[in-house]
């Protein structure tokens, strides 16, 4: 068993995972979205209206990094941000209807790509391997 080479290989399906998205948009048209902006617009077209620090803490990623991701979204006509009427440190995004027009292309490539990630693996490797990695996932959790 190679049990030192997980980090690696879990490296290795991530970058191949990317890759496959950006041609994936890329055959729609998309060029300027990168992997890291689809967790934002995922979340919203599930959600419709989140804040920023919500927004954050579903994707599990810091607050820093999701405001230069948004502020990109922004800029390129895919997310709106208002401010709460109530209290002003308060942002709210949605998507603009640019962005709501990716759903199609974001259901195509999910499938594709989780189609290309389970091929040729049995239903019960699948559950096995899931059940590996989220206590995988708990024992960082738990640091």
């Amino acid at each position: 068993m190679r049990e030192q080479d997980i980090i690696s290989v879990l490296s290795k399906i991530r970058t191949q995972a990317n890759k496959f998205i950006i041609k994936k948009m890329e055959d729609y048209g998309i060029y300027e979205l990168a992997p890291s902006h689809g967790d934002i617009i995922f979340t919203l077209l599930k959600m419709e209206r989140i804040t920023m620090k919500d927004l954050a803490d579903s994707i599990k990623k810091d607050k820093s990094t999701v405001t230069v991701l948004v502020e990109k979204l922004v800029r390129l006509g895919y997310i709106k941000k208002e401010r709460d009427t109530a209290d002003n440190r308060i942002t709210y995004l949605s998507l603009t209807q640019k962005g709501a027009d990716l759903k199609p292309m974001f259901e195509d490539i999910s499938k594709n790509l989780f189609d290309t990630v389970y091929q040729n693996i049995p239903k019960e490797d699948r559950e096995a391997l899931m059940q590996t990695l989220d206590k995988i996932n708990q024992n960082f959790n738990n640091i």
